[in-house]
Order: structure tokens, then C-alpha cells, then sequence
């Protein structure tokens, strides 16, 4: 069995639990991001309802990975370290199956919306802009280079540290107030909000049953992500932090989901599959506030979405780096720099990231690929949670959730498994994904595989064990390292 050696350069413990809450607000830019997909398809009530439904998933899984987030509140990795520590006693595989799918779910977010603001920049600044560069199959716009340069702009900013990170997040996060409160109030004080707008559309197969559970797959990238403050557990203060953050943040975000897709979508009505990804924002702002004061709101929806780029890079950074330490991917990723940041993690997203704009054409193709790792990352840590509860029923809990939410995850666990089967396997039903994303996807899944087998059997000199036997109870240095002051379980 692999082990890791502590170094000196540590990740550091300066957030309190409204710094979780603040990156986790990321999220509500994750539906700025895809809610013109299902307006478009769904209506304005069927896209309440998916994002709704979603967002209602993904809070019931937040308050269950507050547990495991405090069993193993000294490592980073998130929901990908809690499906292997509860399977690896079974199969050493889904540790990095997970954490691979877990990272390329947050990866992406920099690319997609790069190419969100680069739309929403030209819309808005350079509507008759020219530049077209075909470039291996695909055609790179005036959009496409400024993605790049926010990319690289994040990616620069977040390999500084984690405070001035913070920082940043919380400024972006007040920018990200405006267009919310424009979008959910503004409309019914206006007098542009009309009811005649307000409809449910589901077509297609099983009486459109099928279309809206493709979508809850893909919508589980935007709707569920508020378990990413369960990433930077080993960064709180007190473990306390830990729950409140997830779980005012999945609360928030089950409110947004709800009630700016009505407000909104109560001025647009259905929105055209042209101008999806972000270009109709453009036109709604003008219609609400007039031309002039759009500019002013399209800035603070491009802060919204450099907040969703600056916590994805970190989530996804310590994702990477977490797993490194876990023995589950090379050594490489397991270093922090002198700001104690997984540098290098953080690069290995800038150098993807940049690949996906210059190759992959739609923001849905990319979440549509990247979909297949996170959703199935989310159905092996809800399992995790289920086999740590068996496995390891005297290991510290210092959040304990009822039992009434061993059922729950059981059953949140065997609908993410349906999602998966059905979405992945429709890449043409969305409208957007192909068979070879299809196979990108689990390609990235099949390469974090190999890496697995070379770090162990190469870098590690040692076997690949398919099974690990697991420990009942941390060490003394761990439990020291965990739990220095009396745990208390919380319901």
C-alpha cells in the first residue's frame, strides 16, 4: 500500500465557513451557464422543475458528505477520497475512477465558461466582429481568444494562494448579486415579466420522460456543486466550518435554481438554440434595464462566471492533489508551491482547458463528456458513505447525519446510477454531444487507470493491489491531527 511523506509545505487552515459559502457560489453561475439549454427545450416551468429537482439532489447529498468531509478532515479530495476510503477495502480501482471523473467535472468549468464570457464580451462590445481561424475542424472566433485569456488570467491569479484567491471570490461574489437580483426581482417590478410566458415542453421519447432525465445528468454538473466546500475541509478553521458551508450553500443554491429560471424566464420565454450559451442574456438585460446599463450588467455577469472559473480551478487543483497524496495518481500533482497551492495540479486544468476551446465546438459537448466521470464519482461516494457506515462503524464522526439518511443515499445513489446510464448513453439525444465525446470521456476515466498502475508499479516499486485492507480507527497522529478539540456529532 502506498504511503505519503509529510512535507513541509502545508495547505493552511484560513477559511471560515461564509469562505466556503462565497466559492461555493460558484454555483448559481453554473446555471447562468446552461439554464438557455432548458429554457429553450423544457419551457420556462419545465426548466423549474429540472433545476429544482437537481438542486434539490444535490442538497440532500451535501448534508450526507458532511460526514465523511469530517471523518477525513485532514485531506484534501473531496467526494472522490470518501468513495475510496469506503470501496478500496473492495477494489483499489474506484479511487481513481473517481477522483479523475471527479476532477475533469470541475476542470472543464474553465473552458465552458471562458467561451460564455467570450459570447457574452462580443455580443455585447464587438457584435460585428470578423475573426474566423479555422483550426483542426473547428472555427476559432474573436469568443474563443478570450476564453483562452480568462483561462490563463484565473489560472495565474489562483496559483498565488488561497487568501488573495478569497479575496478575489468575494468581490466577484457582490458583482454576481447584481444580475441575480436583476434577473429574480427585476422582471416583476419592471412590468416585463408576462405569464404568457411561463409553459412546460416536454417531447421526444417516453412522452419526453427520457429528454428530462438526459438532462438531469447533465444538469448535475451545475445543480450539484455546492459539494465542493467539502474539497477545502483540511483548510477551515474548525469543524463546524465544514458543515455550515455545505450546507448553506446547497440551500442557496435550491433557491436560485427555483426562482431565476421564473424570473428570467418569465421576460424570455423559450430562448433560441442560437444564442444558448449566453448571447441572450444580452437582449434580456437590454429589455429589463435598457441598452445603455446592459454593458454595466454583462460585467457583473462576467465577475459571476470568474468566480465559477477562479473556485473551479481550486476545487479541481486540490481534487488532483488530494488524490496524488491518496497514492491514486503520480507524485507530480501531489506538491504544493510556496503559496501552498497545488501548482502544478492547477496547470495540468490550464493545459486541458485550453485544449477543449481549441478543439471540442459546444459548451455542452465539453459537460457533456466531462458529465460521465463527475456523475459517476457521485454514485461511488454516496455508496462510499454506505459502506464507511458498515465498514467503519467506530471511526470518529464528529457529524454524524441520522440514520434516516442511510436510505436516502442509497436511493440518491441508484438514481445518479440511472442518469448515468441514460444520459451517457443518448450523446445525440441533447443535441449537442456525439459518440466521439462519448468516448473522450471515457477515455479520460480509462487513462486515470494507467496512471494509477504507473504510480503504483513504477513510482511506488510496488504491486498493484486490487484490494487494500483498511483500518478501523485512525492513528493516535491522525486522531491528534483531526480531532484536537472533543468531537460533537451533529444531526
Amino acid at each position: 500500500m502506498a504511503s505519503a511523506t509529510v512535507e513541509e509545505v502545508q495547505l493552511l487552515k484560513t477559511l471560515r465557513w461564509w469562505d466556503g459559502f462565497i466559492i461555493a457560489l460558484c454555483n448559481p453561475g453554473f446555471l447562468l451557464g446552461s439554464l438557455g439549454y432548458t429554457l429553450g427545450l423544457f419551457g420556462v416551468t419545465g426548466s423549474m422543475i429540472l433545476w429544482g429537482a437537481s438542486a434539490a439532489i444535490g442538497m440532500l447529498q451535501a448534508w450526507i458528505y458532511s460526514e465523511p468531509a469530517t471523518m477525513f478532515g485532514n485531506r484534501s479530495g473531496g467526494i472522490a477520497l470518501y468513495a475510496h476510503e469506503g470501496w478500496r477495502k473492495y477494489t483499489t480501482l474506484v479511487g481513481p475512477l473517481s477522483a479523475f471523473g471527479y476532477w475533469i467535472g470541475w476542470s472543464v468549468v474553465l473552458s465552458i465558461f471562458g467561451k460564455v464570457i467570450g459570447d457574452l464580451a462580443t455580443s455585447q462590445w464587438w457584435p460585428h466582429s470578423t475573426l474566423s481561424i479555422a483550426f483542426a475542424g473547428n472555427t476559432l472566433t474573436l469568443s474563443s481568444f478570450i476564453a483562452i485569456g480568462c483561462i490563463i488570467f484565473v489560472w495565474a491569479f489562483n496559483i498565488f494562494g488561497m487568501r488573495p484567491a478569497v479575496w478575489f471570490t468575494y468581490a466577484c461574489a457582490a458583482l454576481l448579486m447584481v444580475p441575480l437580483a436583476l434577473f429574480v426581482i427585476a422582471p416583476y417590478i419592471t412590468g416585463d415579466w408576462h405569464s404568457s410566458n411561463i409553459h412546460a415542453t416536454f417531447t421526444g421519447p417516453w412522452s419526453g420522460i427520457k429528454l428530462a432525465l438526459v438532462y438531469m445528468f447533465i444538469l448535475a454538473w451545475s445543480a450539484y456543486g455546492t459539494e465542493a466546500c467539502a474539497t477545502f475541509a483540511p483548510e477551515y478553521r474548525t469543524i463546524d466550518d465544514t458543515h455550515k458551508a455545505l450546507r448553506s450553500a446547497a440551500t442557496f443554491m435550491l433557491l436560485i435554481c427555483v426562482l431565476l429560471p421564473l424570473g428570467l424566464g418569465g421576460v424570455t420565454g423559450a430562448v433560441p438554440a442560437a444564442t444558448a450559451e449566453g448571447q441572450f442574456y444580452t437582449q434580456a438585460m437590454s429589455t429589463l434595464v435598457g441598452h445603455g446599463a446592459a454593458a454595466f450588467f454583462t460585467l457583473c455577469i462576467i465577475a459571476s462566471l470568474l468566480l465559477s472559473m477562479t473556485s473551479s480551478t481550486s476545487d479541481a487543483g486540490r481534487a488532483l492533489y488530494g488524490i496524488s497524496r491518496a497514492g491514486m495518481t503520480i507524485k507530480q500533482f501531489g506538491t504544493l508551491n510556496r503559496f501552498h497551492v497545488p501548482a502544478r495540479a492547477m496547470s495540468m486544468d490550464l493545459f486541458v482547458n485550453i485544449c477543449l476551446v481549441l478543439f471540442i465546438k459546444s459548451n455542452l459537448a465539453i459537460l457533456y463528456l466531462s458529465n460521465i466521470g463527475y456523475v459517476m464519482a457521485h454514485v461511488f461516494a454516496l455508496s462510499g458513505f454506505l459502506l464507511l457506515r458498515r465498514d467503519r462503524p467506530n471511526w470518529p464522526r464528529p457529524i454524524k447525519v441520522g440514520p434516516a439518511w442511510v436510505p436516502i443515499a442509497a436511493t440518491l445513489a441508484v438514481l445518479n446510477a440511472a442518469f448515468l446510464v441514460i444520459g451517457a448513453l443518448a450523446p445525440h439525444l441533447n443535441g449537442y454531444g456525439t459518440w466521439t465525446d462519448f468516448w473522450i470521456g471515457v477515455g479520460v476515466l480509462l487513462g486515470s487507470l494507467l496512471l494509477f498502475v504507473f504510480r503504483r508499479v513504477v513510482q511506488d516499486g510496488e504491486k498493484v493491489h486490487l484490494r487494500e485492507e483498511v483500518p478501523d480507527m485512525p492513528t493516535e497522529a491522525e486522531r491528534a491531527e483531526l480531532f484536537g478539540a472533543e468531537p460533537v456529532a451533529v444531526a
